[in-house]
Protein backbone atom coordinates (compact mmCIF):
# COMPACT_ATOMS: atom_id res chain seq x y z
CA UNK A 1 0.00 0.00 0.00
CA UNK A 2 1.01 3.62 -0.52
CA UNK A 3 2.03 6.02 2.24
CA UNK A 4 -1.30 7.86 1.97
CA UNK A 5 -3.23 4.61 2.39
CA UNK A 6 -1.25 3.67 5.51
CA UNK A 7 -1.88 7.13 6.98
CA UNK A 8 -5.61 6.65 6.33
CA UNK A 9 -5.43 3.21 7.97
CA UNK A 10 -3.67 4.76 10.97
CA UNK A 11 -6.29 7.49 11.41
CA UNK A 12 -9.25 5.11 11.00
CA UNK A 13 -7.80 2.41 13.27
CA UNK A 14 -6.90 4.95 15.96
CA UNK A 15 -10.39 6.44 15.80
CA UNK A 16 -11.93 2.95 16.05
CA UNK A 17 -9.64 2.09 18.97
CA UNK A 18 -10.58 5.22 20.93
CA UNK A 19 -14.33 4.98 20.27
CA UNK A 20 -14.40 1.27 21.05
CA UNK A 21 -12.47 1.85 24.28
CA UNK A 22 -15.10 4.38 25.33
CA UNK A 23 -17.98 1.96 24.69
CA UNK A 24 -16.06 -0.86 26.40
CA UNK A 25 -15.50 1.25 29.52
CA UNK A 26 -19.14 2.38 29.70
CA UNK A 27 -20.42 -1.17 29.34
CA UNK A 28 -17.94 -2.55 31.88
CA UNK A 29 -18.91 0.21 34.33
CA UNK A 30 -22.62 -0.62 34.02
CA UNK A 31 -21.99 -4.34 34.44
CA UNK A 32 -19.79 -3.75 37.49
CA UNK A 33 -22.41 -1.56 39.18
CA UNK A 34 -25.23 -3.96 38.31
CA UNK A 35 -23.26 -6.81 39.90
CA UNK A 36 -23.15 -4.86 43.15
CA UNK A 37 -19.55 -3.66 43.01
CA UNK A 38 -19.29 -0.36 44.97
CA UNK A 39 -19.27 2.71 42.69
CA UNK A 40 -15.98 3.96 44.11
CA UNK A 41 -14.21 0.68 43.38
CA UNK A 42 -15.66 0.69 39.87
CA UNK A 43 -14.33 4.22 39.46
CA UNK A 44 -10.75 3.55 40.53
CA UNK A 45 -10.51 0.31 38.56
CA UNK A 46 -12.73 0.12 35.47
CA UNK A 47 -13.11 3.83 34.73
CA UNK A 48 -9.52 4.74 35.60
CA UNK A 49 -8.18 1.92 33.46
CA UNK A 50 -10.67 2.67 30.69
CA UNK A 51 -9.06 5.92 29.58
CA UNK A 52 -5.72 4.06 29.39
CA UNK A 53 -7.19 1.13 27.45
CA UNK A 54 -5.92 2.47 24.08
CA UNK A 55 -2.37 2.59 25.47
CA UNK A 56 -2.72 -0.93 26.89
CA UNK A 57 -4.11 -2.45 23.70
CA UNK A 58 -1.49 -0.69 21.57
CA UNK A 59 1.28 -1.81 23.95
CA UNK A 60 0.26 -5.48 23.70
CA UNK A 61 0.21 -5.46 19.90
CA UNK A 62 3.45 -3.46 19.69
CA UNK A 63 5.35 -6.00 21.79
CA UNK A 64 3.85 -9.02 20.02
CA UNK A 65 4.74 -7.39 16.67
CA UNK A 66 8.37 -7.01 17.72
CA UNK A 67 8.10 -3.22 17.87
CA UNK A 68 8.35 -2.66 21.62
CA UNK A 69 9.86 0.80 21.07
CA UNK A 70 6.36 1.89 20.01
CA UNK A 71 5.02 0.76 23.38
CA UNK A 72 7.57 2.62 25.49
CA UNK A 73 7.26 5.65 23.21
CA UNK A 74 3.48 5.66 23.52
CA UNK A 75 3.53 5.29 27.32
CA UNK A 76 6.17 8.00 27.80
CA UNK A 77 4.59 10.31 25.23
CA UNK A 78 1.12 9.81 26.72
CA UNK A 79 2.36 10.70 30.21
CA UNK A 80 3.95 13.88 28.84
CA UNK A 81 0.88 14.72 26.75
CA UNK A 82 -1.52 14.11 29.65
CA UNK A 83 0.24 16.67 31.85
CA UNK A 84 1.34 19.29 29.34
CA UNK A 85 -1.58 19.21 26.89
CA UNK A 86 -4.56 17.62 28.68
CA UNK A 87 -4.11 19.39 32.03
CA UNK A 88 -2.98 22.57 30.28
CA UNK A 89 -6.08 22.80 28.07
CA UNK A 90 -8.36 21.81 30.95
CA UNK A 91 -7.16 24.45 33.41
CA UNK A 92 -7.25 27.14 30.69
CA UNK A 93 -10.91 26.28 30.01
CA UNK A 94 -11.73 26.04 33.72
CA UNK A 95 -9.64 29.19 34.49
CA UNK A 96 -8.85 27.75 37.92
CA UNK A 97 -9.05 24.26 39.41
CA UNK A 98 -9.47 23.74 43.14
CA UNK A 99 -8.52 20.32 44.50
CA UNK A 100 -10.37 18.95 47.53
CA UNK A 101 -8.62 15.59 47.95
CA UNK A 102 -5.39 15.20 49.94
CA UNK A 103 -3.21 14.21 46.99
CA UNK A 104 0.03 15.02 48.78
CA UNK A 105 -0.24 12.05 51.18
CA UNK A 106 0.03 9.16 48.74
CA UNK A 107 -1.25 9.96 45.22
CA UNK A 108 1.37 12.55 44.26
CA UNK A 109 4.32 10.64 45.76
CA UNK A 110 3.22 7.50 43.87
CA UNK A 111 2.88 9.51 40.64
CA UNK A 112 6.42 10.86 41.03
CA UNK A 113 7.67 7.43 42.09
CA UNK A 114 6.10 5.74 39.05
CA UNK A 115 7.83 8.18 36.67
CA UNK A 116 11.22 7.68 38.31
CA UNK A 117 10.66 3.90 38.46
CA UNK A 118 10.00 3.70 34.71
CA UNK A 119 13.05 5.86 33.99
CA UNK A 120 15.37 3.83 36.22
CA UNK A 121 14.41 0.37 34.93
CA UNK A 122 14.68 1.60 31.31
CA UNK A 123 18.07 3.31 31.71
CA UNK A 124 20.04 0.26 30.49
CA UNK A 125 17.97 0.12 27.28
CA UNK A 126 15.86 -2.92 28.16
CA UNK A 127 12.98 -3.80 30.48
CA UNK A 128 13.08 -7.34 31.83
CA UNK A 129 10.22 -9.54 33.04
CA UNK A 130 11.20 -9.18 36.74
CA UNK A 131 11.11 -5.39 36.31
CA UNK A 132 7.72 -5.66 34.59
CA UNK A 133 6.47 -7.74 37.51
CA UNK A 134 7.60 -5.01 39.93
CA UNK A 135 5.60 -2.52 37.85
CA UNK A 136 2.46 -4.63 38.26
CA UNK A 137 3.09 -4.76 41.99
CA UNK A 138 3.17 -0.97 41.90
CA UNK A 139 -0.31 -0.64 40.39
CA UNK A 140 -1.62 -3.34 42.74
CA UNK A 141 -0.30 -1.39 45.73
CA UNK A 142 -1.80 1.87 44.51
CA UNK A 143 -5.25 0.41 43.79
CA UNK A 144 -5.24 -1.47 47.09
CA UNK A 145 -4.45 1.71 48.99
CA UNK A 146 -7.05 3.73 47.07
CA UNK A 147 -9.82 1.21 47.73
CA UNK A 148 -8.84 0.81 51.40
CA UNK A 149 -8.76 4.57 51.92
CA UNK A 150 -12.38 4.72 50.68
CA UNK A 151 -12.12 8.29 49.44
CA UNK A 152 -15.33 10.18 48.68
CA UNK A 153 -16.15 13.46 47.01
CA UNK A 154 -16.35 16.24 49.53
CA UNK A 155 -18.69 18.28 47.32
CA UNK A 156 -22.20 17.10 48.24
CA UNK A 157 -23.68 18.31 44.95
CA UNK A 158 -21.22 16.22 42.95
CA UNK A 159 -21.92 13.23 45.20
CA UNK A 160 -25.70 13.58 44.63
CA UNK A 161 -25.19 13.76 40.87
CA UNK A 162 -23.11 10.59 40.93
CA UNK A 163 -25.70 8.75 43.04
CA UNK A 164 -28.43 9.69 40.54
CA UNK A 165 -26.30 8.41 37.68
CA UNK A 166 -25.67 5.15 39.53
CA UNK A 167 -29.40 4.60 39.97
CA UNK A 168 -29.87 4.80 36.19
CA UNK A 169 -27.32 2.08 35.46
CA UNK A 170 -29.18 -1.24 35.21
CA UNK A 171 -27.70 -4.37 33.68
CA UNK A 172 -29.13 -5.25 30.30
CA UNK A 173 -28.31 -7.86 27.69
CA UNK A 174 -27.18 -5.06 25.38
CA UNK A 175 -24.42 -4.10 27.85
CA UNK A 176 -22.82 -7.55 27.52
CA UNK A 177 -23.14 -7.41 23.73
CA UNK A 178 -21.55 -3.93 23.66
CA UNK A 179 -18.73 -5.14 25.93
CA UNK A 180 -17.89 -8.06 23.63
CA UNK A 181 -18.20 -6.16 20.33
CA UNK A 182 -16.29 -3.10 21.56
CA UNK A 183 -13.58 -5.37 22.95
CA UNK A 184 -13.17 -6.91 19.50
CA UNK A 185 -12.91 -3.47 17.90
CA UNK A 186 -10.34 -2.37 20.51
CA UNK A 187 -8.17 -5.32 19.48
CA UNK A 188 -8.66 -4.71 15.74
CA UNK A 189 -8.01 -0.97 16.09
CA UNK A 190 -4.84 -1.52 18.11
CA UNK A 191 -3.54 -4.16 15.68
CA UNK A 192 -3.89 -1.98 12.58
CA UNK A 193 -2.74 1.19 14.37
CA UNK A 194 0.56 -0.49 15.27
CA UNK A 195 0.92 -2.11 11.83
CA UNK A 196 0.35 1.24 10.09
CA UNK A 197 2.87 3.03 12.35
CA UNK A 198 5.55 0.46 11.48
CA UNK A 199 4.89 0.84 7.75
CA UNK A 200 4.69 4.63 7.83
CA UNK A 201 8.00 4.80 9.71
CA UNK A 202 9.67 2.57 7.11
CA UNK A 203 8.32 4.60 4.19
CA UNK A 204 9.26 8.07 5.48
CA UNK A 205 12.46 6.78 7.08
CA UNK A 206 11.75 8.12 10.56
CA UNK A 207 12.18 6.24 13.81
CA UNK A 208 9.04 4.51 15.04
CA UNK A 209 9.64 5.83 18.57
CA UNK A 210 9.27 9.42 17.32
CA UNK A 211 5.89 8.62 15.77
CA UNK A 212 4.92 6.81 18.98
CA UNK A 213 5.98 9.76 21.16
CA UNK A 214 3.95 12.20 19.04
CA UNK A 215 1.08 10.89 16.89
CA UNK A 216 0.34 7.65 18.73
CA UNK A 217 0.70 9.27 22.17
CA UNK A 218 -1.58 12.15 21.19
CA UNK A 219 -4.15 9.78 19.75
CA UNK A 220 -4.25 7.47 22.75
CA UNK A 221 -4.48 10.51 25.07
CA UNK A 222 -7.67 11.73 23.40
CA UNK A 223 -9.92 9.87 25.90
CA UNK A 224 -8.22 11.69 28.79
CA UNK A 225 -8.57 14.97 26.92
CA UNK A 226 -12.28 14.40 26.23
CA UNK A 227 -13.05 13.39 29.83
CA UNK A 228 -11.08 16.32 31.23
CA UNK A 229 -12.63 18.95 28.96
CA UNK A 230 -16.14 17.67 29.77
CA UNK A 231 -15.36 17.80 33.49
CA UNK A 232 -13.96 21.33 33.21
CA UNK A 233 -17.02 22.61 31.35
CA UNK A 234 -19.27 21.18 34.09
CA UNK A 235 -17.19 22.90 36.76
CA UNK A 236 -15.65 19.62 37.98
CA UNK A 237 -12.03 20.45 37.24
CA UNK A 238 -10.81 18.28 40.08
CA UNK A 239 -12.00 15.21 38.19
CA UNK A 240 -9.67 16.20 35.34
CA UNK A 241 -6.70 16.37 37.71
CA UNK A 242 -7.53 12.92 39.10
CA UNK A 243 -7.97 11.56 35.58
CA UNK A 244 -4.50 12.71 34.51
CA UNK A 245 -2.91 11.49 37.74
CA UNK A 246 -4.56 8.06 37.64
CA UNK A 247 -3.92 7.57 33.93
CA UNK A 248 -0.20 8.33 34.25
CA UNK A 249 0.20 5.96 37.19
CA UNK A 250 -1.71 3.27 35.26
CA UNK A 251 0.46 3.83 32.17
CA UNK A 252 3.75 3.65 34.08
CA UNK A 253 2.84 0.59 36.12
CA UNK A 254 0.04 -1.44 34.48
CA UNK A 255 0.64 -0.84 30.75
CA UNK A 256 4.41 -1.17 31.13
CA UNK A 257 4.03 -4.19 33.38
CA UNK A 258 1.64 -6.12 31.13
CA UNK A 259 3.67 -5.40 28.00
CA UNK A 260 6.94 -6.30 29.74
CA UNK A 261 5.59 -9.66 30.85
CA UNK A 262 4.49 -10.53 27.31
CA UNK A 263 7.92 -10.01 25.76
CA UNK A 264 11.24 -8.15 25.91
CA UNK A 265 11.06 -4.36 25.70
CA UNK A 266 13.79 -2.36 23.99
CA UNK A 267 14.11 1.32 24.95
CA UNK A 268 15.61 3.58 22.22
CA UNK A 269 18.36 6.05 23.12
CA UNK A 270 16.19 8.99 22.03
CA UNK A 271 13.61 8.15 24.69
CA UNK A 272 16.25 7.69 27.40
CA UNK A 273 18.10 10.94 26.65
CA UNK A 274 15.16 13.22 25.79
CA UNK A 275 11.69 11.84 26.53
CA UNK A 276 12.36 10.48 30.03
CA UNK A 277 13.93 13.71 31.37
CA UNK A 278 10.98 15.68 29.96
CA UNK A 279 8.52 13.22 31.52
CA UNK A 280 10.25 13.72 34.90
CA UNK A 281 10.01 17.51 34.46
CA UNK A 282 6.31 17.20 33.56
CA UNK A 283 5.65 15.00 36.59
CA UNK A 284 7.47 17.36 38.97
CA UNK A 285 5.56 20.33 37.51
CA UNK A 286 2.32 18.45 38.13
CA UNK A 287 3.45 17.75 41.70
CA UNK A 288 4.27 21.36 42.54
CA UNK A 289 1.24 22.80 40.73
CA UNK A 290 -1.25 20.55 42.53
CA UNK A 291 0.24 20.10 46.01
CA UNK A 292 -1.16 23.49 47.09
CA UNK A 293 -4.65 22.28 45.96
CA UNK A 294 -5.00 24.87 43.22
CA UNK A 295 -4.00 25.09 39.54
CA UNK A 296 -4.35 28.47 37.84
CA UNK A 297 -4.86 29.54 34.24
CA UNK A 298 -1.35 30.94 33.85
CA UNK A 299 0.06 27.59 35.00
CA UNK A 300 -2.03 26.00 32.26
CA UNK A 301 -0.36 28.20 29.65
CA UNK A 302 3.06 27.20 30.99
CA UNK A 303 2.11 23.55 30.43
CA UNK A 304 0.99 24.29 26.85
CA UNK A 305 4.31 26.03 26.13
CA UNK A 306 6.16 22.96 27.39
CA UNK A 307 4.06 20.74 25.09
CA UNK A 308 4.90 22.95 22.10
CA UNK A 309 8.59 22.65 23.05
CA UNK A 310 8.24 18.85 23.30
CA UNK A 311 6.72 18.51 19.81
CA UNK A 312 9.15 21.05 18.34
CA UNK A 313 12.20 19.20 19.65
CA UNK A 314 10.85 15.84 18.45
CA UNK A 315 10.68 17.03 14.86
CA UNK A 316 13.76 19.26 14.96
CA UNK A 317 11.85 22.54 14.75
CA UNK A 318 13.42 23.83 17.99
Amino acid sequence: MSLLMWIIVFVISLFALIKAAGYFTDAAEKIGLALGIPPFIVGVTIVAAGTSLPELASAIFAVTSGASEIMIGDVTGSNITNIFLVLGVTVILAKKIRIMHELIRVDLPILVGSAFFMTIISYDGTITRPEAFLALLGIFFYLSYTVAADKVFEDSEIEKEIEKEMEKKKLGRQDIVVLVISGIFVAIGAKYAIESVINIAEMIKIETDIIALSAVALGTSLPELAVSITAARKGHGEIAVGNVLGSNIFNSFAVLGVAGLIGPVTVPENIISFAFPLMIIATLLFFFMTQDKEVTKWEGWILIIFYAFFVGKLFGVM
